[in-house]
């Protein structure tokens, strides 16, 4: 039987959700990341996802994130979301309103990174859209 480890999902508005779990998968930037109990030490970015949260009570839980940073030690794991909402609290008008905003702020960018990075966001935010809609 897998370990359990402390596990927290933090926004700037609240405190998500901190307790005991077996696992959670995690919209890393460079692809998604199961960490589980003694996970070697990690930070990594997040993108746009689903994060996969399965309780040591056997509970599972998804939440929506649209951006942040994880940090991943041996004994738990803190992410550190710029925004993040249970996923059964999403409406496909909330991504619609992302997504058109995003484009918005491209159309003023003058900054070849920054115009980069928000049609990076921008295509993370429409696959994120999709699969959603799917589930």
């Amino acid at each position: 039987m897998a370990d359990n480890f402390n596990f927290e999902l933090v926004s700037p508005e609240r405190l998500l959700l901190s307790e005991q779990v077996i696992d959670v998968v995690i919209p890393a930037s460079e692809g998604e990341m199961t960490v589980m109990a003694h996970h070697a030490p990690t930070m990594t970015t997040i993108k746009p996802g689903v994060v996969k949260v399965h309780s040591a009570s056997g509970k599972k839980q998804d939440y929506v994130v649209f951006g942040g940073f994880a940090d991943i030690l041996p004994t738990g794991c803190t992410l550190l979301a710029e925004s993040a909402i249970p996923v059964e609290d999403l409406n496909q008008d909330e991504l619609t309103r992302r997504i058109n905003a995003a484009k918005s702020e491209l159309e003023d960018a003058e900054h070849h990174e920054h115009k980069s990075r928000l049609e990076h966001f921008i295509m993370e935010l429409t696959h994120l859209s999709g699969s959603i809609q799917k589930d």
